[in-house]
């Protein structure tokens, strides 16, 4: 009997079957951990194996380069691990116990030896010490009785098959392991985003929602800040945004705060993969107990606070309530206001916030509205399509401010995306490039900037976005829904008078009903025959 020969599993092709792979191995790890510490192993080990990546590559540039100045072996080796000729490129050092090889080679340790997840979190101490910027960011629970050393190990010879380095474009070193890694990073955040629900949405803004506020304001330089900033996400993206613009990440310098401990650390290691060094304070903490950014004045603020906030540190004297103490039960306006004490002269900013937000009259909202609207810091209001947040049914809408609106002073854009997107499941809808671009196309053709799609500039469009003068704001008791502003879309070619379409459609209707009453018969008579 001929001997059959069996064939190894073909490694993932795409990225998409790469993510894929990963999360179904990962998925087989959760065991008995609750879904957050679950979300720390995971996330932790894609780090860990981006950095050593990263490090490896830059090892055998450094080795290349050394070779064609004429260096020997032996010269090469001393010269090898100057820790200057990797943090100088963005890359962090790993010690040698720290990284990925050493950790594959033990990946199967029996029960007599070592498990595996103590050198882990021997790694992650490791990589600590020797940068400082990662201090107290990485997660040491590798080796908990809760997570299963067998299942652990075979993960590690998964991402160990998976490699995220490669070659680099553009001369750059890393940047093929940190744009791979980077997408399978923000890819598992969205899956542990959708399976956590609710709490999902603490740490994660969907990508779509993001885009809209980041390509309308286009940061691409200078003090970009997240006062709520979760996972990151608004600043990943911000450095896609100078990516796509042949920028860079260091031409903006980020700043955030976020409240939850895992999540700050979550942030710290997306930025880190992402190539960004920000400022997201020393530890996590409440922004409106203690601003860890005291003085900032930013240039760029993205911002999806959590919504409707009953219970807040409020405080009747904080300067930053310049136009109206927001009410105890509810945070919405002490965002909008601390987001306002914080732009520069010139700065702008995007806030997604409950559509609420934009009419409410309770505890004096109504009249801090106002306030905001007569100083002339609203530049646009976007109404979003329901079912983008997994997390909440709560219909959202986007705030943009600005301090200096230059020729649209005493004008405010509306814009009613809320009939764009596309459902992806049952549960989700997305906004699509080009729905995204016909916002921000809108946006930018208000402020004079042309497009190719709307080369003849801007142009109120019934249904969809209205320019609307403060006057006419004040009118309508300075609510901000973009629906009442927009009007009603028009029909194409539809000029029949309101009463000869009725009559006409009532004709049509009692035609048609005399049609069924005559098949009706017909049926009757056939299954007369039959029987």
């Amino acid at each position: 009997m001929p001997r059959t020969t069996k064939t190894a599993p073909a490694a993932p092709s795409t990225i998409k079957e790469l993510k894929d792979t990963l999360w179904k191995a990962a998925d087989k790890l959760r065991g008995s951990m609750d879904a957050s510490q679950y979300k720390d192993v995971i996330l932790g080990l894609v780090f860990l194996k981006y950095v050593s990546d990263a490090f490896d590559e830059r090892r055998t540039a450094i080795r290349t380069e050394l070779a064609a100045d004429g260096y020997d072996a032996e010269q090469i080796s001393e010269l090898i691990d100057d820790t200057d000729e990797y943090t100088g490129r963005g890359v962090f050092w790993v010690p040698a116990t720290a990284r990925w090889g050493h950790l594959a080679e033990n990946a199967k340790s029996t029960e007599a030896e070592r498990p595996i997840g103590a050198l882990i979190d021997e790694a992650m101490d490791a990589i600590m010490q020797a940068n400082p910027s990662l201090a107290g960011t990485l997660p040491r629970i590798f080796n908990r009785e809760s997570i299963d050393q067998r299942r652990l190990g075979e993960l590690i010879d998964l991402f160990n098959s998976a490699r995220f380095a490669g070659q680099g474009q553009s001369g750059e070193t890393g940047r093929r392991a940190r744009d791979l890694l980077g997408e399978v990073y923000e890819y598992f955040l969205e899956k542990f985003a959708s399976a956590e629900g609710k709490r999902g949405g603490e740490f994660y803004t969907p990508a779509s929602v993001v885009r809209v506020l980041v390509e309308l304001l286009q940061p691409t330089h200078g003090r970009v800040y997240d006062p709520a900033c979760g996972s990151g996400g608004m600043f990943v993206q911000a450095e896609k945004f100078l990516e796509a613009h042949h920028g860079e990440g260091s031409d903006i310098s980020v700043y955030g705060q976020e409240l939850n401990e895992r999540t700050w650390r979550m942030a710290k290691m997306n930025l880190a993969i992402h190539g960004l060094s920000g400022n997201l304070g020393p530890r996590w903490g409440d922004t409106f107990a203690r601003d860890l950014h005291p003085d900032l004045q930013a240039d760029f603020i993205m911002a999806n606070p959590p919504f409707n906030i009953k219970d807040w540190a409020r405080n009747d004297s904080d300067p930053r309530w310049r136009y109206g103490v927001p009410p105890a039960g509810n945070a919405n306006y002490a965002w909008i206001q601390h987001i306002l004490a914080k732009l520069a002269p010139g700065g702008q900013a995007g806030v997604v916030m409950a559509n609420g937000s934009m009419s409410s009259n309770s505890g004096g909202e109504g009249q801090i509205r106002a306030e905001i609207v007569e100083a002339d810091l609203v530049s646009c209001m976007v109404a979003l399509p329901t079912q983008l947040f997994r997390s909440t049914g709560i219909p959202v809408c986007v705030w943009f401010f600005t301090k200096d609106k230059g020729r649209r002073a005493g004008e405010v854009l509306f814009i009613d995306a809320r009939n764009l997107g596309h459902m992806v499941d049952r549960a989700e809808r997305v906004l699509s490039d080009d729905d995204i671009a016909r916002i921000a196309e809108t946006f930018h053709a208000w402020h004079g900037v042309k497009s190719d799609s709307m080369p003849d500039g801007y142009a109120d469009v019934p249904g969809f976005c209205n320019s609307a003068t403060l006057a006419t704001i004040k009118a309508a008791d300075y609510a901000l829904t973009p629906g009442r502003y927009v009007g009603a879309a028009t029909s194409d070619g539809d000029s029949e008078p309101i009463e000869e379409k009725l009559a006409r459609l009532w004709t049509e209707l009692d035609a048609r009903f005399a049609e069924s009453a005559r098949l009706a018969d017909v049926v009757r008579t056939q299954l007369g025959r039959v029987s």
